[in-house]
């Protein structure tokens, strides 16, 4: 349990929440609280709040950390694969392009949205921006916040 401090208020201390749970729940595109209720309406973009469970979900700050992480994942695989194929076999140039290319693509598209509410659930799990109840604007504004574990 986290116990906060806000400009001398004090703030009940809340219970720790699954952080892996949460973050398959997003990797599926459900949200991470319930695990029922849709987290995107778009290919990217997240709902406002949760049709099931009400969880507000509209202040998350995924940002470019799903873009990131997709391209660290996807680099690997295919730079990877590239790189034993071409020790292994003697095909030309023109047949790795069309294989790795399309893979990369494929991949890339895969992977977005899935890492994307993997990042929303770990965020939610940890109380970030916005997630757990603290008022940013306040913390932005200077007030005093400090965390007792």
């Amino acid at each position: 349990m986290t116990h906060i401090t806000l400009g001398g208020a004090s703030v009940a201390p809340q219970e720790n929440r699954p952080v892996f749970e949460a973050m398959g729940r997003g990797f599926k595109g459900r949200c991470p609280r319930c695990g029922s209720g849709k987290l995107f309406y778009g290919f990217t973009k997240t709902v406002e709040t949760c049709g099931s469970c009400g969880e507000e979900i509209h202040h998350h700050r995924a940002d470019d950390l799903p873009a990131y992480l997709t391209i660290f994942v996807v680099g690997h695989i295919v730079v990877g694969g590239f790189m034993t194929f071409e020790a292994l076999t003697d095909w030309p140039g023109w047949l790795h392009l069309s294989i790795w290319v399309p893979l990369t693509l494929i991949l890339a598209l895969a992977l977005l949205q899935p890492i994307k509410g993997a990042v929303v659930g770990l965020q939610w799990a940890n109380r970030m921006h916005g997630f757990g109840g603290v008022d940013e604007e306040a913390l932005a504004a200077g007030a005093d916040v400090s965390s007792h574990g």
